[in-house]
């Protein structure tokens, strides 16, 4: 597929943000509902729940969803809700239920494809149809073997439509084909707003400074696209150049003995940005992907997973290990670049952002989500911020 060099327009608004968006608790419950409850959540490869009754859930704001493969192989996600109080009807991230769902508060039970299969007491209660007593569903949507639920519908198009640009570039990694490291997991607790790490992972321009092993890789030959239409594109085409640091020197060997992959996909990271808060990652030795959940003003979570190739070589299993190990490093290091950019709003020194040709990812993200709450436009919170977000 043809990529677009990001290429910002003459006389383009270089602010950012204003920094109220980063610190009004008003804001931030809108945010909640208007963005994360009405988009496109990737929940999990369907590796990761490989066995008819084999489960996983996903929390993000007031919602909470169970994810399930039934008795027909169908998978398919419900509000993790009992209909009798409310209660979660499994409590653990992720599990195998074997021929029920039975709610650990009450016991009623539900058949896995979340129909009603009975309750506990009937005579206390009065004569229930089952067909409308089921867990609620959730939207599904299964994009080359990943998972993406929507708790409520939008504008937002469907899954394939939305990632259908990128049809030709991952074909050669046969997704639906991957398989799970260990399912996805929380790996890292930040004490910062959620726009901050995702104002940080939008751009390029830092890696020379900030990223001494992603730059000896693909530093170079690095760009971004803008958002459009809520999917980016990021490219980093591997360095000529030999490294110093042994990570990134024997990765780049242990990849050239790869041939699972035509070029330039077997010398190169392609990230896929997908509205408001997802990257996949595409690599010569795995596939992976991240996400940032909100789950307080100034508390975000990053959520992620691994995926490998089957009948992965020992050279791809060793690749693999050494493109985990220069992702965490970055990983950690765009962690402590995040808690430094989100205290900026708090300074009285802190005016505003000036951005560089080369955060123009910075600016199309932001304008996703200017065009959904328009009230981020204004320079100063509003007295009364009504849930359009409008003000």
């Amino acid at each position: 597929m043809q990529t677009k060099i990001n290429t910002p327009p003459k006389n383009w608004d270089r602010r950012g943000l204003p920094t109220w968006t980063y610190k009004s608790q008003s804001l931030f419950d809108i945010e909640l509902k208007k963005i994360f409850r009405t988009h496109w959540q990737l929940v999990c490869h369907q590796s990761d729940i490989p066995d008819r009754g084999s489960y996983t859930t996903f929390d993000v704001g007031g919602d909470r969803a169970l994810i399930i493969r039934g008795h027909d192989d169908i998978i398919r996600a419900f509000h993790n809700l009992c209909r009798h109080r409310g209660s979660r009807v499994v409590s653990a991230p992720n599990g195998h239920c074997k021929h029920v769902i039975t709610c650990p508060f009450h016991g009623w039970s539900y058949n896995l494809d979340g129909s009603l299969r009975g309750v506990s007491k009937p005579k206390y209660l009065p004569d229930l149809k089952k067909q409308d007593w089921g867990l609620k569903a959730i939207e599904t949507e299964i994009w080359n073997g990943f998972i993406f639920i929507r708790f409520e519908k939008s504008q937002q198009p469907n899954v394939n439509d939305l990632l259908g640009r990128f049809s030709e570039l991952v074909a050669p990694y046969q997704l639906e084909k991957l398989t799970g490291t260990g399912g996805a997991f929380v790996f890292a607790d930040v004490a910062a707003n959620w726009k901050s790490m995702r104002d940080v992972d939008n751009e390029g321009y830092h890696v020379a400074t900030a990223h001494q092993s992603l730059h000896e890789l693909y530093g170079k030959d690095y760009y971004d696209e803008p958002y459009e239409n809520g999917t980016s594109l990021s490219v980093g085409k591997f360095n000529e150049s030999s490294p110093s640091g042994w990570s990134v020197s024997l990765y780049k060997k242990m990849v050239a003995q790869l041939n699972y992959l035509p070029e330039p996909q077997n010398s190169a990271w392609y990230y896929i940005g997908i509205f408001p808060n997802t990257v996949i990652g595409l690599y010569p030795d795995s596939v992976i992907f991240y996400q940032d959940i909100p789950v307080g003003l100034k508390q975000t979570k990053q959520r992620g997973a691994v995926y490998k190739h089957k009948n992965e070589s020992r050279q791809m299993r060793a690749a693999r290990y050494l493109s985990g190990r220069i992702d965490g490093l970055t990983a950690d290091e765009d962690l402590e670049l995040t808690k430094w950019v989100d205290e900026a709003p708090e300074s009285s020194g802190f005016e505003e952002t000036i951005l560089s040709d080369l955060e123009y990812g910075v600016y199309t993200y932001h304008n996703h989500l200017r065009q959904i709450l328009p009230v981020m436009r204004e320079e100063r919170e509003p007295r009364v911020l009504g849930e359009t977000g409008i003000g």
